[in-house]
């Protein structure tokens, strides 16, 4: 047994029919929701360090995340255009999360 994967789902490789694909797929779904959940809380955290709401929005970070983000897909040979577009509306979303927690913290 291949001890680098969780027992309960297989490797999209090792898949032979569709319920197989499914459950993988629907793990793969729990393990970014888990990661979003991580990057959530850096936003939290980026809230609670800065002290000027101003630098919530840093266009240049933003174009640098998306640019990172696209390469990354283009080497993987991933759709990098869908995955930038991504990208964008979860740096957006992360934006919007930050301004409400900086409000937030400060209320």
């Amino acid at each position: 047994m291949d001890t680098t994967k969780p027992a309960d789902f297989k490797l999209p490789e090792d898949c032979t029919d569709m319920r197989e694909v499914r459950i993988g797929v629907d793990a793969t779904d729990r393990e970014l929701m888990e990661l979003l959940d991580r990057r959530f809380g850096y936003m939290r955290a980026a809230a609670r360090i800065k002290q000027d709401r101003n630098v919530v929005r840093d266009e240049a970070r933003k174009t640098e995340v998306i640019d990172n983000a696209r390469a990354d897909a283009e080497k993987r040979d991933l759709p990098a255009g869908k995955i930038a577009q991504i990208w964008g509306e979860l740096v957006e979303t992360s934006i919007a999360y930050e301004l409400v927690e900086w409000d937030r913290l400060r209320a």
